[in-house]
């Protein structure tokens, strides 16, 4: 027995070194840190169980037999976080450059399977030089198993990645399509072809950090979600990602302990600009909502004229969707309206409420914008809202003009409380243009025409651009003080706790993509 348990403790030594300490050296050299030790930091301590630690890889080709060693670059298993059972896999760099083989992938979607079994979260640690060419069509099948599981993953559990190094080639639509995608700032890199390959096919010199960095990811793609500044703060990022979330679908997010108290909130009286035309920050008024400090934004650095992330409201989890005045007047535009609904869909699969503050002049003009598809894409946030079955509130703060109005949560595609502050303009398009349209020949025929213009502007303005008319129709349930906003949103989100609704009968909705 003594000796049987010798050779497991070395196995088992083998397993946990790696490719050996010279890369392991290498690899802190680059700031980075071991798989097992982005494992040791993601888990709370002593609850990480491995599966599948002497695994190793079947290939004969190339001197592969003479190398195999435990494990097979990937470490798997499972542990909590905050107390949460979750399932992680970790590639491991100083193996074969952390490169996919079938034995490789047939680890990953082993948890996988044993997370939708299970319904909890699965968190992919990224760091993998892509598949090992050494084994041929075995490594791009083990790719396609591993995406399969994705796609059915999808919606059942939160899926998470986390790029902590390279990733590269086929490898990235694992990630893409996972829900969040976290990227460490100069040490991790995702694209579909190298600098290589693009300078021999388009002549174009560029690093790989230019091409497909963190922060090209994070504000010109926006293929990531989230950027860290180190490994470390990676894993906080994540941890604090999750603790938004649910286990699963048939869950809701862990609520925090919360006492109401005075939930009135004055500071949001001086947030909107006297002068319609100045803009203001949408952040300001997340702040003055929720639970302070709980704001965590999404895709901060994409799409700045729509803000997303989750919040807490009295402990609640909820996600939240606003059009940001500061970036182009908040218009909705192609990019804005694909990250609302992504996020939208994200919001709806795993049971979060929604929250949408509305001030939007409309979507935005221009060869640009119809030559992108703004048609298409806009349509993808009126889809994603009026897909969704979770409780929906809006509270319309200042415009919300035109089409824009209709799509951004409106009563009309299902919100199931819509209110707005008096500050509220509501209309087809602002009041000088409507003007201009409505009254040309009078305007026209009039000895001062800017004065008529003027006088049309105002009577539009007191007849259309204001909440009332809208709240008469039953389109605004009601028009709030902006002190009160926070304590109506609480009980309107207590009171939607329960809500039930059910699509009509169909495989999938065909959303416009």
């Amino acid at each position: 027995m003594n000796g049987k348990l010798q050779l497991l403790d070395k196995k088992m030594a083998e397993a946990r070194l790696g490719g050996g300490q010279k890369r392991i050296d290498a690899q802190h050299q680059k700031g980075k840190l071991t798989a097992r030790e982005r494992i040791h930091f993601l888990l709370d301590p002593g609850t990480f169980e491995e599966i599948g630690m002497l695994v190793t890889h079947r290939s004969t080709d190339f001197g592969l037999d003479k190398q195999l060693i435990p494990g097979d670059g990937v470490v798997t298993g499972y542990g909590t976080i905050q107390g949460r059972l979750v399932y992680v896999f970790a590639q491991d760099f100083t193996v074969f450059g952390g490169a996919l083989s079938e034995t490789h992938a047939e680890k990953i979607c082993k948890i996988m399977d044993m997370a939708m079994k299970n319904g909890a979260p699965v968190i992919g640690l990224n760091d993998s030089g892509g598949a090992r060419i050494q084994e041929g069509v075995s490594s791009l099948g083990g790719y396609a198993d591993i995406f399969y599981r994705n796609v059915m993953a999808s919606g059942v559990v939160p899926q998470i990645s986390a790029i902590m190094g390279p990733c590269a080639g086929g490898a990235v639509y694992s990630p893409a399509m996972t829900d969040f995608i976290v990227m460490v700032e100069n040490t991790s890199y995702m694209f579909v072809t190298g600098p290589n390959v693009v300078k021999t096919v388009t002549n174009e010199e560029v690093t790989s950090e230019e091409l497909g960095g963190a922060m090209t990811h994070a504000s010109k793609s926006g293929v990531t979600h989230l950027v860290a500044a180190n490994d470390l703060d990676c894993i906080e990022q994540v941890k604090k990602l999750l603790s938004y979330l649910p286990q699963n679908c048939e869950e809701t997010a862990p609520r925090l302990p919360y006492k109401i108290a005075e939930e009135t909130r004055p500071e949001l009286l001086t947030i909107i600009p006297e002068d319609a035309q100045q803009p203001y920050d949408m952040r300001e008024v997340i702040g003055g909502i929720v639970d302070t400090d709980s704001f965590y934004e999404i895709q901060k650095d994409y799409a700045e004229n729509i803000v997303v992330g989750f919040a807490r409201i009295a402990g609640r989890s909820i996600g939240i969707v606003g059009n940001q005045p500061m970036n182009l007047a908040g218009v909705l535009d192609v990019n804005s309206s694909v990250k609302g609904a992504r996020f939208v869909r994200f919001c709806d699969s795993f049971n979060t409420p929604l929250l949408v503050l509305v001030d939007v002049p409309g979507f935005l003009p221009g060869t640009d914008q119809e030559w992108n598809a703004i048609i298409t894409n806009g349509s993808k946030l009126l889809y994603a809202f009026s897909e969704a079955t979770v409780p929906r509130v809006t509270v319309i703060t200042r415009k919300a003009y035109g089409g824009a109005y209709d799509v951004m949560n409106s009563k009309h595609i299902g919100a199931d409380m819509n209110f707005a502050w008096p500050t509220a303009e509501i209309a087809v398009m602002g009041a000088k243009g409507a003007s201009e349209i409505i009254f040309r020949k009078e305007i026209q025929a009039a000895s001062d025409p800017e004065a008529m213009l003027a006088e049309k502007e105002k009577d539009y303005k007191e007849k259309f651009a204001n909440p009332y008319r809208a709240a008469s129709r039953g389109f605004i349930d009601e028009v709030i003080h902006p002190a009160e906003t926070r304590r109506k949103l609480i009980k309107a989100f207590a009171m939607l706790e329960n809500k039930v609704a059910h699509l009509p009968r169909k495989k999938h909705g065909n959303i416009p993509l």
